[in-house]
C-alpha cells in the first residue's frame, strides 16, 4: 500500500457506524478500560469478558498509554517540533500535546482517526491551543492521510515528526498490508525522525485470543501478530534499545507480565 497504489479495505470496510450503539467501537472499548464514560453496552460486554480472563487488562492500558507519554518525551527531548497520533482515540488527559509541550512549549500536535465520533470529540477538546488539530483520517489510505497532514495540519516533512501508532496496527489486516503503510510513513519521515508502535502480541494466553474472535467482522477485529513480524514492520528504522518487547520493559524493570501481550518499539529515522 506504498504511494499511489491504495485499494479498497476488506471486511466490507469495518468502518465504524457512529450512530450504530448496537455495534462494537475499539474507540469505546479502550475508553471504558482508561475509565472513560462514552462506551455502550457492545463496548462493555466484550471489556468485561476480556477483564473476566485478565483482570490486568485496564493495568495493561495503561502502561501502553505510559510507553506512549515515554515516546514522545524522548522525541520532544530530541529537539523535535512536531507529533502525529495516528489512531488517536477518544481523548482522554493527558494527551500527546500536553506531553510534547512540557518540553517543546511550540510543539505542533496533530490527532488522527478514521471515527467521525472520536473526531469530533478530538476537534471539540483538543484544538483549542494554536498548532493543535484534529483530521478525521485512514491510516489504512497513508498518501491520503499525508497529503491531509502536509496541507491540512501543516506538517513539515522536511523537518523530523514523531508518530504514534498506539494499538493501530493490529487493527489492519493483513490484506491491507500494515508494512506498506509504515514504510509510507518512513519514506515521507525526515532524517532524526521517530515512529512509536505498540501491537497485540501473538504470545498473549489463548483465553484471551479466543476472546478477541468475537471481534471478527466488525470495526474492532484485530489480528495479534508474533515479535518477529512487529519487528518486519519497522524495516529501514534503527531500533532503540530495549527494541521490540513487552510494553512494560520500555517503563520499568519490575512490572508484571500480563496474559494480553502488548509488544512495544521505538524507531529512529537516520
Amino acid at each position: 500500500m506504498v504511494e499511489g497504489t491504495e485499494g479498497p479495505v476488506s471486511e466490507n470496510n469495518r468502518m465504524p457506524q457512529p450512530f450504530n450503539l448496537d455495534q462494537m467501537n475499539s474507540a469505546r472499548v479502550y475508553d471504558y478500560l482508561l475509565g472513560g464514560k462514552d462506551s455502550r453496552e457492545a463496548d462493555i460486554d466484550i471489556a468485561d469478558e476480556m477483564l473476566s480472563r485478565t483482570p490486568e487488562l485496564k493495568t495493561l492500558v495503561w502502561f501502553t498509554r505510559s510507553f506512549m507519554f515515554k515516546a514522545v518525551e524522548m522525541a520532544a527531548d530530541a529537539g523535535i517540533r512536531q507529533f502525529v497520533d495516528l489512531g488517536s482515540g477518544i481523548p482522554s488527559s493527558p494527551n500527546v500535546h500536553e506531553v510534547a509541550r512540557k518540553i517543546q512549549p511550540s510543539a505542533r500536535v496533530v490527532y488522527v482517526d478514521y471515527d467521525p465520533v472520536v473526531y469530533a470529540h478530538c476537534d471539540a477538546l483538543l484544538t483549542k491551543p494554536d498548532g493543535v488539530t484534529a483530521l478525521l483520517g485512514d491510516v489504512r489510505r497513508p498518501s491520503e492521510l499525508l497529503d491531509q497532514l502536509k496541507n491540512e495540519a501543516q506538517i513539515d516533512f522536511n523537518e523530523p515528526v514523531a508518530i504514534t501508532l498506539i494499538g493501530v496496527l493490529h487493527y489492519v489486516m493483513d490484506e491491507e498490508h500494515p508494512a506498506d503503510i509504515v514504510a509510507a510513513f518512513r519514506d515521507a519521515m525526515a532524517p532524526g525522525s521517530y515512529l512509536a508502535m505498540t501491537h497485540g502480541s501473538l504470545d498473549s494466553t489463548p483465553e484471551i485470543l479466543q476472546v478477541l474472535e468475537g471481534t471478527r467482522g466488525t470495526s474492532a477485529q484485530v489480528s495479534f501478530r508474533s515479535k518477529a513480524q512487529t519487528e518486519s514492520f519497522m524495516a529501514g528504522f534503527e531500533l532503540l534499545e530495549p527494541g521490540v518487547v513487552p510494553v512494560q520493559e520500555w517503563l520499568r524493570p519490575d512490572l508484571p507480565e500480563t496474559r494480553m501481550g502488548m509488544d512495544a518499539v521505538i524507531g529512529l529515522k537516520r
